[in-house]
């Protein structure tokens, strides 16, 4: 696999060993073992998810104050904006933000590590969203900063619509008021 470092140390773009023909494709999307030499961590996944959303729909940005979860995230079908935000208040990178498309055809995947809050809008009709988790989801110790806080300033792509909210992400708090890590 490629490991390719974004501005936000620990946030890497994971780039698989693709193999085609004109039959279709083979790749590993998981091998512990490589993503722990590759990524100079050594974190354990206990969960995967899946979700698939419609064009335009926007989630996060997400986080878990306590039971913080890495994640290691990918699209399976279509694509989306992807974005880590760093939410360590020590971090010199506090506030900061990297965005990278993930699709099913670049195959690209993002590890978020834990005290950084993720989101992603889809800008394919449609788009199954894949991750995988270093601890368990925790409702109790979830929060959500919100998407378009201009103290964090990210730059949507624009998809010709508004993004499409849940009530919870609709509710996001600003970075300034959220609970943050130390």
């Amino acid at each position: 696999m490629n490991v390719i470092e974004t501005a936000l140390p620990g946030v890497l773009i994971i780039e698989p060993k693709v193999f085609g023909d004109a039959r279709g494709f083979f790749f590993e999307s998981f091998n512990q073992q490589r993503f722990n030499e590759a990524t100079g961590t050594n974190f354990h996944f206990v969960q995967d998810n899946h979700s698939r959303s419609a064009k335009g729909v926007l989630r996060g940005l997400h986080y878990q104050i306590q039971q913080p979860q890495g994640k290691l995230v990918r699209v399976a079908r279509g694509s989306v904006f992807d974005v880590a935000v760093d939410l360590r208040k020590s971090s010199p990178h506090f506030g900061q933000w990297v965005g990278v498309e993930l699709s099913e055809d670049n195959q690209r995947q993002l590890w978020v590590p834990p005290g950084f809050g993720h989101g992603f809008v889809v800008t394919s009709d449609s788009a199954d969203f894949l991750y995988k988790t270093t601890d368990y989801y925790a409702p109790a110790f979830e929060r959500c900063v919100a998407w378009d806080d201009p103290a964090i300033g990210i730059q949507w792509p624009d998809i010709g619509m508004s993004p499409l909210l849940s009530a919870k992400d609709a509710a996001g708090v600003a970075l300034v008021n959220a609970e943050v890590f130390g």
